[in-house]
């Protein structure tokens, strides 16, 4: 019984020697082995692997592509215009004995920090060697690609790869937008006005052009109006001289009969002639008669 009872705690003790010397690696970090704070081992597949157990101790790094989003910066392009630039970048832990030896026991965060400052500078290397429209323009690719092999180049030292850079805005600083604003009101307010003053112009022309077709028209159809009245004059005198010369004592009566008519209108008019007026010729008895 004595023998069985001092067994069983060096059994425990056995197995929990034998389980703190094994670990697990997930297939989504690395893992160093250190000793002493020195690193003795990685494990960048997953699996089980051993240590010696209360002597050497693991760190884990997340071995996933990792986001970094820069803080609003402003930067001064090759035209002296500023911008205000937003960007993000990802990374990954491609050497975690470098990485362990750049951060220290700080790891992602001081990493973080200084990717950060690098991506800043390599944004305000690249942007302030190109004009603002560049920046500005629809395409950026080639400026993007510029930033993160810049990071990239320096981010090595550190046991990492910047995988990308984007930029997620590029604009003018606030300050700046009023007065730009102000400015492209006034382009398109004096494009307007240009666009007004052509529209008056040709209206101007059109309502010439009209007037000046109405006149013709009009002179044209006074024309042939006069020309159609003298016709009928003509034909009226004609029609005159043909009854005149058929029976010009008729003729002669119609033309008194109308005369008469015309001349003895009721009113206030007065007419003084001699009796024996040739007016008078049809009103004499004998000349009834």
């Amino acid at each position: 019984m004595v023998r069985a009872s001092m067994l069983l705690p060096v059994a425990v003790a056995i197995a929990a020697l034998g389980l703190s010397s094994v670990y697990v690696v997930d297939e989504r970090e690395k893992v160093l082995v250190l000793q002493f704070g020195e690193v003795v081992a990685t494990k960048e597949t997953a699996g089980l692997a051993f240590k010696v157990p209360f002597v050497q101790s693991l760190v884990r790094y997340d071995d996933r592509i990792l986001s970094l989003f820069t803080p609003p910066l402003e930067v001064t392009p090759l035209d002296d215009r500023r911008l205000v630039v937003d960007a993000f970048a990802r990374w990954r832990i491609v050497d975690v004995t470098k990485f362990r030896q750049a951060v220290g026991t700080q790891g992602i965060r001081l990493a973080q920090d200084r990717l950060q400052n690098l991506v800043v500078n390599a944004i305000r290397q690249v942007m302030g060697s190109v004009p603002s429209t560049t920046v500005l323009s629809n395409d950026r690719t080639n400026l993007m690609n510029q930033i993160r092999d810049i990071a990239r180049g320096q981010a090595a030292a550190l046991g990492v790869d910047v995988i990308d850079v984007r930029l997620t805005r590029t604009d003018l600083p606030d300050q700046n937008l009023s007065a730009t604003y102000a400015r492209m009101r006034a382009e398109r307010e004096r494009e307007a006005a240009d666009e007004i003053a052509r529209g008056g112009e040709a209206a101007q022309r059109v309502r010439a052009t009209a007037d000046r077709t109405v006149i013709e028209l009009t002179s044209e159809a006074r024309k042939q109006a006069e020309i159609i009245r003298g016709e009928a004059d003509a034909e009226r005198n004609a029609i005159y001289a043909e009854a005149f010369g058929r029976d010009p004592e008729f003729f002669a009566f119609t033309r008194s009969l109308t005369s008469y008519e015309r001349a003895l209108q009721p009113g206030n008019s007065s007419i003084v002639m001699q009796p024996d007026s040739q007016f008078f010729d049809y009103l004499r008895s004998d000349q009834v008669q």
